[in-house]
Formats: C-alpha cells, structure tokens, sequence
C-alpha cells in the first residue's frame, strides 16, 4: 500500500481578492458604523437602526456558518445541532442581562419577572454566576464546549459517522429545546428571555450602544475568519481535510482521527456559543425556538448555498440567505419555507461548491478563454 500523504494546504483566495474580503469585513464591521455615528439621521450615507441590527444579526449568523463550515467543510461531519450550542451562549448572556434589570422589571424584585410570576423565591442554582459579566464571558466559551466535548468524545469513540451523527445531533437539540420549554428549569419557559434594559450598568438600547455591539460582532467575524484560515492552512487543518477525505487511511498512517475530531467540534461549538452570546443583546430576545430542528439546519444551508471548505463561502452563504429571508418574509412570507427548500435542493443537485465555487468556476473559464 503506498503511504498516504496529507492534503496540500488548500488555496482559498488568491492574494488580491482575499485582501479585498478582508477590507471589505473591516470596513463592514468597523469603519462604516463608525462613520455613521457623525451622519446626520436625514442623510442618505445614514444606516438606519433596523439596518444596522439586521447586518449585526446576520454577522452572528456568519460566524455559525462559518463554524458549520470548520465541522463539515473540512472536517466531513455535518452536524445538524449547531443552533444547541448557539442558543446556549445566548442563554448565559441572556440570564446576566435579565440579572442586570433588578429593581426596573414589572415586580420591582432582583429575582427575574417570570420567576416573580411563578412564584419562586430564590435563584436556581445555575443561575449563581450570572450577575458577573466576567463569569458570564468564560461561561458562554465554557458551557457549549463543555457540553460539545461530553457528547462529541462519546459519539466519536463509538465511531458513530454520517447520517447517523447528523440525527443524533439533531436529536440533541431537540431533547434541549423540550427542557427549555419547561417552566421550572428556570430558562423563562416558552417566553424566554426579553425586555433586557443594561449591559455593564449601560443602557442596552441606545444607538451607540447598538453601533459598540455591532463593531464587536464584526470583529469577531474577522478574528474568526482569520483564526479559521489559519487553522485549516496548518497541518492539524491538513489532517482534518484528510479525514474527511479517507479516514480509514489517516488511521492506517498513525494519526488517531478522535483527537482531532473531538477539538474542531468543541471549536465549532464555541465559536457558536460566542455568536449567540453576541446575538441577543442585539436582537432583544432569546426562547428555545432557538433550538429549533429548523435553526439548526439553515446553518447547514448557508454553509452549502456559498460553498463547503472555503471560509468565504459560509460567510456569504449566511447574508444571501437571511438577506433574501429578511425581504421574503416581509413581501410574501407564505413562500420563504418552500424558497429555503428549493434552494438548498438547487445547490445539492446543481452547485455542490455553492456560490464561491460557481464564482471560481467563471473566472477560471474567462481565464482559460485568455
């Protein structure tokens, strides 16, 4: 048998038009709400508070996809349970925030309203870090990896691949989002979380406020972007991608697919805990629906629709996909759910490396044709 050789590092972008997605990620998440803090409301430079929480929401939503694309990409495993671990960041953000209303809430209690409301007396016990915005930030890395780590060493010891890890993720998000929707798990029940007045003792709905958040969530999309392609272009990125290939072989070569495997999971899971974390302040709410079989798999959809193992894809999949979402569920929200499906079906079947590849496709052509 001849010996096995590792993928070469994978050219992603050529040396231009990489710098340019760079520029044009600093100039999205930095520059431009920056500069629209000294543009008058009535001009038309000005970004609107609604455009300003759509394009930040979205950025989160990026950065999941782009975690998709890290597990499935370039690893070869689909999870169909990544909004678990994205709604779990959320949820530790959202019990600081709700510690931060205090006295301002409907009850004028420090317990949160809908603990007044059901009559509860004190605090769970899961809920005793949650007035430290310190403890908060290692929580949201902590709680999604951690419980990303139990369940991937299990289902990665026991060799459990394919079709069957995607349903039993799914299957876990879906046992999650029931315990949510209990009342006396002490997660707000069906309602969740919402009405967040403060973050740090700051107003929370303020138009700076907004802007700081959603500088932070750009750049937490370039670090990640940045972080991930150096990562893939290392050789632990090349023995992933080798994994995926022909695993059986990388076994046969010495390397131990568990080790690696079990890391780009617990990555995966808490680059998407710290988009959920970034997401709820921003959009005001956090339930269990969040959780939902639907969330988990639109990640996988705008990893597909821009284009497996290529960082920009999944990023670009994410704003044409919830751009088209935002218009469609506006102008005819009876059709997005049948649009959704129509577009993941045209992608499988027609554009297997999504949008950037077709992209790549052109220009390889127009450059043949030179």
């Amino acid at each position: 048998m001849k010996n096995f050789e590792f993928p070469a590092p994978v050219p992603l972008m050529g040396r231009k038009a990489w710098s340019i997605f760079l520029l044009a990620l600093i100039l999205v998440g930095v520059v431009a709400p920056v500069f629209n803090l000294g543009v008058p409301a009535d001009s038309v430079f000005h970004v609107s508070d609604y455009a300003v929480a759509l394009i930040g929401k979205i950025m989160c939503y990026a950065i999941c996809a782009l975690a998709m694309d890290l597990i499935w990409g370039y690893t070869g495993i689909l999870s169909l349970g990544h909004g678990l671990f994205f709604a779990l960041g959320g949820y530790v953000m959202g019990m600081y925030l709700m510690r931060q209303i205090g006295q301002d809430g409907n009850y004028k209690s420090e317990l949160p309203d809908f603990m007044v409301f059901l009559d509860w007396k004190e605090l769970p016990w899961h809920w005793a870090l949650s007035d430290s915005f310190f403890a908060t930030l290692i929580l949201v890395v902590l709680v999604p990896g951690l419980i990303a780590f139990v369940f991937g060493y299990f289902a990665f010891r026991s060799r459990i691949k394919g079709v069957y890890f995607s349903i039993i993720t799914q299957a876990m998000t879906y046992a999650a989002m029931l315990l949510f929707f209990r009342n006396e798990t002490g997660f707000g029940g069906n309602n969740g979380f919402t009405d967040f007045k403060r973050i740090l003792d700051l107003p929370i709905a303020t138009p700076s406020m907004r802007m700081t958040l959603f500088v932070l969530t750009g750049l937490t999309l370039l670090g990640f972007y940045l972080f991930s392609r150096w990562l893939v272009n290392s050789k632990y990125g090349r023995v992933l991608q080798a994994i995926r290939d022909a695993e059986t072989r990388v076994m046969f070569s010495g390397y131990s697919p568990l080790p690696y495997k079990l890391s780009i999971w617990v990555i995966s899971a808490v680059m998407c805990g710290i988009a959920g974390a970034l997401y709820v302040p921003q959009v005001g709410i956090i339930n269990p629906g969040e959780m939902s079989a639907a969330n988990s798999i639109e990640i996988a959809v705008w990893a597909a629709v821009g284009g497996r193992g290529t960082l920009t894809g999944p990023i670009v999949g994410a704003f044409l996909v919830n751009g088209a979402k935002s218009w469609l569920t506006v102008t005819a929200p009876e059709f997005w759910l049948y649009f959704l499906g129509a577009l993941f079906i045209a992608v499988t079947l027609f554009l297997p490396q999504g949008v950037v590849g077709l992209v790549a496709k052109i220009k390889n052509k127009k450059g043949g044709a030179a």
